[in-house]
């Protein structure tokens, strides 16, 4: 095994990989994949829900990811609570979907039953366990936080900073949008990809493709759109041109935003992105919040959730505007579909193995020097072995 090497001409730097990408072979490789879950996912923050999701005693969500089912449930004493959707006597999963309302957590195969607290309350022929602790087999914990009305979940606690400090640069710039205000327009969207999660972020915080394969966002933005990395968050921005595009949905949106009182004049028609360390979005925009979260299910596949958000507005202007901006976006997503689908192809090929990142390119870069940090291996320009990782 050999480390790549930078080629001549290139920048010198500390690293000399700091300026190429990952291996294409860390985005299809399985044992790369299994160690993907446990170092960088399971201890991540994953966003589930707002908290608007959950209005009343025992309602309920689950996110699934990295094996494990997540249930954040409403208690009767209105303390929101995540637990791991499994029962305690045979591992049976508790609730089924997405979402739901239950006064009580009871497993379908043997009936054992839990309080919305988590504690277990009901055992049919509890005398018959002689080794069971009531006290002790209530549902497994899993560490939640609310951050601006947005519940998220950790399985695992590495030492890693909390989403509140994650954004603390960027906090009085979401403030004026009333994140804990807002409330559901219609529901998640799940989304199955047949790429690896990487190049869905690689794709999300990449500037450089923006005025090449989005024609509606350059008519949008002109030449505004921007990128910035924070240790652990990307920002991106775009700020609308006076100039009416010449396509009728991106005219329209244009045309009919309202002026949204509650933020302030350089906000009124800026689009602006955050991505989360590692696969968490929000897309902020004056009419709306959406999120969106891509999650491995395998080493060339990925599942991508995402929902909108609004505050009350019963303008019919702000309703058109929100029909507009899913329409361009709609587009949008599908020219990045498409992208992506082409990149992850393209790195099946024996005759690709890195590629250089340009100095424009920080949130890349900045993505790359942290994966190359929790995985050494990444290093690596050629796929190793198998067997690899466990020697």
């Amino acid at each position: 095994m050999t480390e790549a090497q930078g080629i001549s001409g290139s920048e010198p730097a500390a690293d000399p990989l700091d300026g190429w990408s990952l291996p294409a072979w860390t985005y299809h490789d399985p044992e790369f994949h299994a160690l993907e879950l446990e170092r960088v996912f399971r201890p991540s923050w994953q966003v589930v829900c707002h908290e608007s999701d959950l209005p009343s005693p025992g309602d309920w969500h689950t996110l699934d990811y990295c094996g494990e089912s997540v249930i954040v449930v409403r208690g009767r004493d209105d303390q929101l609570r995540a637990f791991t959707n499994v029962c305690r006597h045979r591992g049976s999963r508790l609730v089924d979907g997405a979402m739901g309302c239950s006064k009580r957590l009871v497993c379908p195969y043997h009936a054992w039953t839990y309080d919305l607290d988590g504690r277990l309350t009901g055992v049919p022929d509890s005398a018959s366990y002689p080794a069971l602790d009531k006290d002790r087999a209530g549902l497994v914990t899993v560490e939640l936080e609310r951050w601006r009305g947005f519940l998220f979940v950790r399985l695992e606690d590495d030492g890693g900073p909390s989403v509140a400090q994650m954004l603390a640069p960027y906090e009085a710039m979401i403030a004026p949008y009333r994140f804990e205000d807002l409330q559901a327009l219609g529901r998640v969207t799940l989304r199955p990809r047949e790429v690896n999660w990487k190049n869905v972020g690689d794709n999300y915080s990449d500037g450089l493709h923006i005025p090449v394969a989005h024609p509606g966002l350059t008519r949008l933005f002109g030449k505004s759109y921007g990128v910035e990395a924070e240790p652990h968050v990307d920002r991106m921005w775009g700020a609308m041109v006076e100039r009416e595009s010449a396509n009728w949905s991106e005219r329209l949106y244009q045309r009919l935003l309202p002026t949204v009182p509650h933020l302030p004049d350089d906000a009124q028609r800026r689009w602006l992105y955050f991505k989360l360390w590692p696969s968490v979005a929000f897309d902020i925009y004056p009419d709306q919040v959406d999120f969106m979260q891509w999650l491995p299910t395998g080493p060339t596949t990925c599942l991508i959730r995402e929902i909108s958000y609004v505050l009350p507005d019963d303008r019919r202007e702000m309703r058109a505007a929100r029909y507009l901006n899913w329409r361009i976006n709609r587009q949008v997503n599908a020219e990045d579909t498409e992208l992506i689908t082409r990149v992850q192809a393209g790195m099946a090929s024996r005759t690709f193995s890195m590629g250089p990142l340009s100095d424009r390119e920080v949130c890349l870069k900045n993505f790359c020097r942290r994966m190359r940090a929790i995985i050494p291996e990444a290093r690596l320009e050629q796929q190793p072995p198998s067997g690899w990782s466990h020697r």
